[in-house]
């Protein structure tokens, strides 16, 4: 049993998940920024490594990763700065990555260093579960999860891979496109987690356009976990002391207590 899966243990446990990209808008801020998500009620915090090519991500985390990027942001440098987060924070910490800057560090060297600072898990959104077999058998060797993405248009063929390779959760995103706040979400969420589960009993986490506590009652009523990113990123454009990030995943925390005691 790895970190991450110890999340999902409790009975109907709903897992609070919070995405921002390292060094953005500054490092200072990661510092700062990721023990209050963890105060605010976040279970997992994933690390996202900025790249200058982040097809899967919408204009705000793309402006993010280039503002990082600006900022000299490396693989390196974020492993420095999961370590130092790792020394202030208890719950899982996440690299969200894409396979260029992991393999261009290398991989073996890259799963080794995140697993000795305390990262429990790798994300890497443009990695295909069919070739992924180097990574994972590394990733494990290191006690790594590796975390496989599904999109609402999944074959069946996918969806049992996914299910049978992802380790921690299984990333489900709720709508076809990139990340980015929207107003609504896909309409068959029900019927699209429901496929899922009918091939695993792993959790599954919904993300991708989740930007309200309303959203995220009505995805924690049939998944196990939410993930946001976008709206935390906005939000931390907004001000230096971060009051509007917590004051937000508060909201989103208690929608998803409400969601497991229902």
């Amino acid at each position: 049993m790895t970190r991450i899966d110890d999340i999902f243990q409790k009975p109907k446990a709903k897992a609070l998940i919070a995405y921002i990209t390292v060094g953005y808008p500054s490092i200072e801020a990661t510092k700062e920024v990721v023990p209050l998500l963890v105060e605010s009620g976040c279970d997992i915090v994933e690390l996202g490594i900025p790249f200058s090519d982040p097809l899967a991500d919408g204009a705000t985390i793309q402006k993010a990763s280039f503002c990082a990027l600006q900022n000299g942001i490396t693989p390196k440098r974020c492993l420095e700065l999961a370590q130092q987060l790792r020394q202030e924070v208890n719950i899982p910490l996440v690299f969200m990555t894409y396979y260029n800057p992991v393999f261009k560090y290398g991989i073996e060297k890259f799963c080794y260093d995140s697993a000795v600072i305390g990262v429990n898990g790798i994300i890497v959104p443009d990695l295909p579960p069919d070739e992924g077999s180097e990574l994972e058998a590394i990733s494990h060797k290191q006690g790594l999860d590796l975390i496989y993405l599904l999109a609402p248009t999944s074959t069946e063929e996918r969806i049992e891979m996914v299910a049978r390779k992802s380790r921690g959760f299984i990333y489900l995103v709720s709508v076809t496109g990139v990340t980015g706040v929207r107003e609504s979400l896909t309409t068959n969420l029900d019927e699209l987690v429901a496929r899922v589960k009918r091939k695993t009993s792993k959790p599954i986490c919904v993300g991708f356009g989740i930007s309200t506590r309303q959203q995220a009652g009505q995805i924690a009523r049939v998944a196990d976990g939410v993930i946001v990113g976008s709206q935390i990123i906005q939000l931390m454009q907004a001000e230096d002391d971060f009051t509007s990030v917590c004051s937000f995943v508060k909201e989103l925390r208690q929608a998803l207590d409400r969601a497991q005691s229902s």
